[in-house]
C-alpha cells in the first residue's frame, strides 16, 4: 500500500480550496472567471460542472456511508493516493502536499479508481466503475490492477490516470491550508 498521499494545487491561490464548498452563485463565479482566464485545467470545464460535480459527491458520500463511512463534511476535498505530477500541468504555477496516509483516520477518507467523474461516470464494465472503497477495498484493486498513474501514464488507455482521495474530515488537513 502506498503510504503518503498527495494535494496538487495552484501556489497563489494555496491548498485545499473547494467550489463544492461555496454557495452556487459564488462558486459559479470563481469558475467562470478561471474559464475566461483559459490558462488552467478548470477553464476546461462545462457550463453543467458544479452541478454534475455535487451530485457525484453526494452520491460518493451516500456509499461512503453505506460503507461504514463517517464523512463530517458534505463535500470532500481531494488527493491523490501516490504521487502524480503530471497533474501539476492542470496548474500555472503548481504546488503539492504530500501527507501520510496513517495520519487519516479510516472512516474519514474513501478512494475512487480514477478520478470520481469519470469514475462515476464512464460506463464499460470494469468492476470499478460507480464505485467507492474503503483503505482496505482499495488496497485489494491495487493488487489487482496496479496504480493507474504507471500503467496509464498518457492517459491513453482510459479515463483513469490516478486513485482519487475523498477527504471527508478536515482534521489532518487544515493546518496545510495556509501553507
Amino acid at each position: 500500500m502506498i503510504l503518503d498521499l498527495y494535494h496538487y494545487y495552484e501556489e497563489d491561490q494555496g491548498p485545499f480550496k473547494n467550489l463544492s464548498s461555496l454557495e452556487i452563485n459564488e462558486a459559479e463565479e470563481i469558475l467562470q472567471k478561471l474559464r475566461c482566464e483559459g490558462d488552467t485545467f478548470a477553464s476546461k470545464r462545462s457550463l453543467d460542472y458544479l452541478r454534475i460535480r455535487r451530485e457525484l459527491e453526494s452520491k460518493a458520500r451516500e456509499s461512503f456511508i453505506n460503507k461504514g463511512g463517517k464523512p463530517k463534511n458534505l463535500y470532500p476535498q481531494y488527493m491523490t493516493l501516490g504521487a502524480c505530477e503530471w497533474i501539476r500541468e492542470w496548474f500555472k504555477n503548481g504546488r503539492h502536499i504530500q501527507i501520510p496516509l496513517a495520519k487519516f483516520k479510516e472512516d474519514s477518507i474513501s478512494f475512487t479508481y480514477g478520478d470520481l467523474f469519470p469514475t462515476m461516470r464512464y460506463q464499460d464494465g470494469r468492476e470499478y466503475r460507480g464505485q467507492v472503497y474503503t483503505i482496505s477495498e482499495i488496497n485489494e484493486l491495487l493488487n489487482k490492477y496496479g496504480l493507474p498513474q504507471v500503467w496509464n501514464r498518457e492517459g491513453n488507455q482510459g479515463p483513469e490516470r490516478y486513485i482519487e482521495v475523498q477527504i471527508w474530515n478536515d482534521e489532518v488537513i487544515k493546518k496545510y491550508r495556509h501553507m
